[in-house]
């Protein structure tokens, strides 16, 4: 036992020294609290879309991948309206009547699917500043186009 020597008489003191942990106790809880929700938020701005990368084998026969085509495709989303960009080509779709014009970036796209029937991927561009429902509103025109494997860049259109 610890003790502490009395600079008078020569007895010595016993040391009894408490450590109080709850407040240790508590800001460990509070941490893993924020661990956890920090953690949850991580999974939910991920996107998915089209099949599952994990999902279960049906045969056990080797998928043969299909022939992609090497041209870059990318399909940004502006303030000023859709662009779109194929390899070195780029289109613009303006608004009309300062909405985004669907319709027209639907022909395009399809236009786009004949000259390349095997493209399947696409990159989709965002600014920032744009409501989330523009991006979906590329992506719901891009899938009705056949192209199912969509990308989304973070960076942003430029």
């Amino acid at each position: 036992m610890a003790s502490v020597d009395d600079s008078g008489g020569g007895k010595k003191k016993s040391v009894n020294v408490d450590v109080n942990i709850v407040p240790f106790i508590d800001l460990m809880s509070v941490l893993i609290i924020f661990l956890l929700i920090s953690a949850v938020w991580t999974q939910v701005s991920m996107i998915q879309i089209g099949s599952s990368v994990y999902g279960q084998k049906t045969s056990e026969d080797k998928p043969i991948p299909p022939p992609v085509a090497k041209v870059p495709f990318r399909v940004d989303v502006k303030p000023v309206g859709y662009n779109i960009v194929v390899g070195n080509q780029s289109t613009p779709i303006p608004k009309l009547n300062q909405e985004f014009d669907k319709d027209t970036l639907l022909t395009e796209l399809k236009k786009i699917k004949e000259l390349y029937p095997k493209k399947m991927d696409v990159i989709v561009t965002m600014d920032d500043e744009l409501a989330y429902e523009h991006l979906i509103g590329a992506m719901d025109s891009l899938l009705a186009a056949e192209f199912p494997e969509i990308a989304i860049a973070t960076a942003g259109a430029k």
